[in-house]
């Protein structure tokens, strides 16, 4: 069984980092998936793939697939750019601005 362990990314939806901050555990796919021929549907006899597990740290999750004998594969996350202007958006409306708002 294969698998890869990552710590998921924000949605593209927010930008607080709610539910990033933990490492998951998500199971390959072993077998393909099919279209079933009357309605359009995609599915899958392979039910390992439904799974996904959380963990508070990498090291749990890999003590996990170590002692369940899980083949797995760690993804490092990619951080944040540090050079996010700290008034953001809402800069822009500030009643302090130095110079005149235009577009």
């Amino acid at each position: 069984m294969r698998a890869r362990i990552y710590q998921p990314s924000k949605t593209a939806m927010s930008s607080g980092q709610a539910k990033t901050r933990g490492w998951v555990l998500d199971y390959a796919p072993e077998t393909a998936r099919e279209v079933d021929p009357l309605m359009g549907w995609t599915s899958s006899t392979d039910t390992q793939s439904q799974v996904r597990l959380r963990f508070d740290t990498k090291e749990a999750a890999l003590d996990y697939a170590r002692v369940h004998g899980i083949d797995a594969i760690v993804i490092e996350p990619t951080k944040r750019k540090a050079n996010i202007r700290p008034g953001g958006y809402g800069e822009n409306f500030a009643t302090n601005r130095r110079g005149a708002w235009t577009h």
